[in-house]
């Protein structure tokens, strides 16, 4: 596929073309779903360039895991742009082999890690935070998919593979913590705004 114009005017009236040729609004749940999975692409972009606080390995590790991920949510979103009826020859679309890797991934890592006891909150670290955000995204993502599912058919192997993605992201926000041996950030009841004696009356 070539880009020769990135504005075709096209859209000046508030509707975009799926890849069937048919013409949507551009707030349509289908648009919502995959427009969503972009964000997340982009910031699962973001995480790949903050890896370099790890360690060597497990840096050239996470970034053949990521980049992977992210051309799958490429092929993930313009399998949610192609109504099933348009779906062409040797078109890549997600499958359960897919979502089988993901879960290989998540045993990988799982396997490294301390039971949890605590809930944890984002933060520690750049990385940790922004894995955390993308898991948040791939949340919403899921959320939006489920409801066009409802109302669309869909490939049945989407769902189940942004929900092991949202897993697999939550699973790489610790995995990044304890290779470095830093602490997680977890959540305690008790403690808010109501405990702080810092602030001048």
């Amino acid at each position: 596929m070539r880009l020769v114009k990135v504005y075709t005017k096209t859209g000046d009236k508030g509707t975009t073309g799926l890849a069937d040729g048919s013409r949507v609004s551009k707030d349509d749940l289908r648009l919502e779903s995959y427009g969503t999975i972009d964000e997340l692409n982009s910031i699962i972009g973001i995480c790949r360039q903050n890896i370099n606080t790890i360690p060597a390995k497990e840096q050239k590790l996470l970034d053949s895991w990521l980049i992977a991920i992210q051309n799958d949510l490429f092929n993930l979103g313009s399998d949610l742009a192609t109504p099933l009826s348009a779906r062409w020859d040797n078109m890549i679309t997600i499958s359960e082999i897919d979502v089988k890797q993901l879960e290989k991934i998540i045993d990988y890592c799982q396997n490294q890690l301390p039971p949890l006891h605590e809930f944890v909150l984002p933060g520690g670290t750049l990385l940790n935070s922004y894995l955390h955000l993308a898991r948040t995204v791939c949340r919403r993502a899921e959320r939006l998919t489920v409801t066009l599912s409802k109302e669309k058919e869909i490939n049945l192997n989407i769902i189940p593979f942004i929900n092991r993605l949202s897993d697999l992201l939550f699973i790489l926000s610790r995995w990044v913590q304890i290779i470095i041996n830093k602490n997680e950030v977890t959540w305690n009841k008790n403690r808010g705004v109501r405990e702080l004696n810092n602030i001048s009356d």
